[in-house]
């Protein structure tokens, strides 16, 4: 019993300690998604759909709720946030080519047809960020119009 509480008090310890370090939080400027507004030109209604859904992990600019002050939960999101960015990130949105800029947009039709976007360890604690279908109508139609206009750019 003495050896169960010294190890749970070290428990206790590491994780106290732990709550002063934390990842790099992705906090950019608004700014940097104009690039891509001005040139998708979503509605407002598909513009709250992705602030909502989507920009947290796919852009430079992370809304963090209050549980992500807590170690490890931090650590976690950080990693979700990096690995959305990889593969999709409205912030560097200049700097892609209209064939990838295209690209871009087939692979956001289909994961979000799939309903594999949002991931749904996201709507766990964004509930907001759960799509209906007529959301999901709404940003695929969006879409397919963002890449209707790629396919006239690049002819």
């Amino acid at each position: 019993m003495k050896i169960l509480k010294k190890l749970l008090l070290v428990l206790l310890l590491i994780f106290v300690v732990a709550q002063f370090f934390g990842p790099e939080k992705n906090e950019g400027d608004l700014v940097s998604l104009n690039a891509f507004y001005e040139e998708t030109n979503p509605s407002d209604n598909v513009k709250l759909i992705l602030k909502e859904a989507c920009l947290d992990c796919h852009s430079n600019v992370t809304r963090y709720p209050w549980y992500s002050k807590i170690t490890p939960v931090n650590y976690w999101m950080a990693e979700h946030v990096n690995n959305g960015k990889r593969h999709f990130n409205v912030s560097n949105w200049d700097t892609l080519s209209v064939k990838r800029k295209d690209h871009k947009f087939e692979e956001l039709i289909e994961m979000v047809e799939d309903k594999e976007m949002p991931l749904e360890s996201y709507t766990w604690g964004h509930p907001e960020a759960k799509l209906t279908d007529t959301q999901i109508k709404d940003l695929i139609d969006w879409a397919k119009q963002v890449r209707q206009s790629y396919a006239v750019e690049s002819h």
